[in-house]
């Protein structure tokens, strides 16, 4: 076909914008794009709508779902509905997902579901009421309600969950030539895979070959010579959070997912781990800040408030607890202000450094990186890097409250109450959550609210403690 030959828009029509036009420099959609695809949707012009969004990848369908307002969602996916397919679901944010399937017929969201891999229509099923996800699995082929229904009934956050099932086996009596024949010949196979595996005739696996070997391989090299016997097998019941450590200390890209008896039963890919990661990340933010294990910003108020006020109220306990403490002294308080000026500089730089040490521990925790041999080793690190902190504080605050006030005796009082709350600070921060760990708690959950309880306290305390002893006075 010549230049000529190839079809040009008419003058009036209006072109939708290239593709880079509806990204920033930071690969986001523009709000100015956001507001011309609502605009279009609550005008009814379905087929304007989807002339601006058809082009998009499902990730960026799935972000433009979740930019919009709850109430301009219904009409996007009216207008969108042939492209509200399995993929842009499988990409969103489950809160939207979930308020666009409860417009949705069960039919309808089987269609969706009978589109996608197994982990990603488990992840669309598990979260619906047991009515409406009964009435799904009714509506989906036999094989695909199988498969999910085998995923749903392993743990939430395990590797049975999140598995394919769709796997590449191979006997290991096979030549490189017979596998590279049912690679071609089978139009059933899964298309994304990276590895082979090498299973015995009870279908336990017994090795591994990369694709990238059996294509420089010669055909007539049987499969037993060429493929590698070591391999990392994760367990079907294997909770996703090590999964994912696996992966990223073998630096895997794929895996065996084995049942009890050690039968092959599916896959683990690195891009399903790359979810996993940003999901545990996310929840351990979340749970330190006390925000619960949600935090969406699509979540509903209501129970947004819920979970975050019953965090609050803890630290509400908490804080009536440290004033408590300074009711002991008021005497004291009221002989010399300067004390009440200066008690919440010693609180506060000890809660902060108490959070720095809990970060490090609660991360080193979840990354396996601190057990039960080298605790000991850490405790006394944390000590030693709290000491020489406490140290550098207080002999900075307490040389500036000396020139301030002109009391050698109130800086050097502030000096040994910083050092004293700094070497608290680095013990709470270790050992309360890796008691936590021990006693089979989650640290992220309640080690932010007893750090702080500690640190406040005792900085309180120490403070005004050495304050009376000291026999301050104005």
């Amino acid at each position: 076909m010549s230049e000529s030959d190839i079809p040009l828009p008419e003058a009036d029509a209006e072109v939708p914008a290239p593709l880079d036009s509806r990204h920033d420099e930071d690969d986001r959609l523009k709000p100015e794009y956001v507001a011309q695809v609502v605009e279009r949707a609550e005008a009814g012009d379905a087929e304007g709508v989807r002339e601006l969004v058809e082009p998009l990848h499902p990730a960026d369908i799935a972000d433009l779902f979740e930019l919009v307002d709850s109430d301009e969602r219904r009409a996007l996916a009216t207008a969108l509905a042939d492209l509200l397919d399995g993929d842009v679901l499988a990409e969103m944010n489950d809160w939207v997902r979930e308020e666009l399937l409860d417009a949705l017929e069960p039919h309808q969201v089987a269609e969706l579901a009978g589109e996608l891999e197994t982990d990603d229509a488990v992840a669309i099923i598990e979260d619906m009421e047991e009515e409406e996800q009964r009435a799904v699995l009714r509506a989906l082929d036999p094989d695909d309600r199988a498969a999910i229904e085998e995923a749903l009934s392993y743990p939430e956050e395990s590797a049975g969950r999140l598995m394919r099932r769709d796997v590449v086996a191979v006997p290991e009596h096979w030549t490189v030539g017979d596998v590279i024949d049912f690679l071609r010949a089978d139009e059933d196979l899964t298309t994304d895979f990276w590895e082979v595996f090498v299973v015995d005739p009870a279908h336990r696996p017994v090795g591994t070959c990369l694709l990238s070997w059996i294509l420089r391989t010669p055909r007539r090299i049987a499969v037993a010579d060429a493929m590698q016997r070591e391999q990392t097998l994760i367990p079907v019941d294997m909770d996703q959070e090590e999964v994912a450590l696996r992966f990223q200390k073998y630096a895997l890209i794929s895996a065996a997912v084995v049942d009890q008896g050690g039968r092959l039963v599916g896959m683990i890919t690195v891009d399903d781990v790359v979810h996993i990661i940003q999901e545990e990340a996310s929840e351990d933010t979340l749970l330190l800040s006390g925000a619960g294990t949600e935090g969406d910003i699509n979540e509903p108020i209501g129970s947004t408030v819920r979970r975050r006020l019953t965090w609050l109220i803890v630290n509400l306990g908490t804080a009536i607890l440290a004033a408590a403490v300074v009711g002991l002294f008021q005497g004291e308080i009221s002989r010399l202000v300067a004390l009440a000026v200066l008690m919440p500089i010693v609180a506060g730089m000890g809660g902060n450094a108490g959070t720095q040490t809990m970060a490090v521990t609660v991360r080193a925790l979840a990354t396996n990186q601190l057990t039960s041999s080298n605790t000991r080793r850490m405790i006394f690190r944390e000590l030693r890097i709290a000491a020489a902190n406490g140290v550098t504080l207080g002999l900075l605050i307490g040389i500036g409250v000396a020139l301030i006030f002109g009391r050698f005796d109130l800086g050097t009082v502030i000096a040994l109450a910083m050092l004293i709350n700094n070497l608290i600070a680095g013990l709470s921060g270790i050992l309360i959550p890796v008691t936590l760990d021990k006693l089979d708690i989650d640290p992220a959950v309640s080690s932010a609210v007893f750090v702080t309880m500690m640190t406040d306290v005792m900085g309180f305390f120490s403070f005004l403690g050495l304050a009376t002893l000291w026999g301050l006075h104005g």
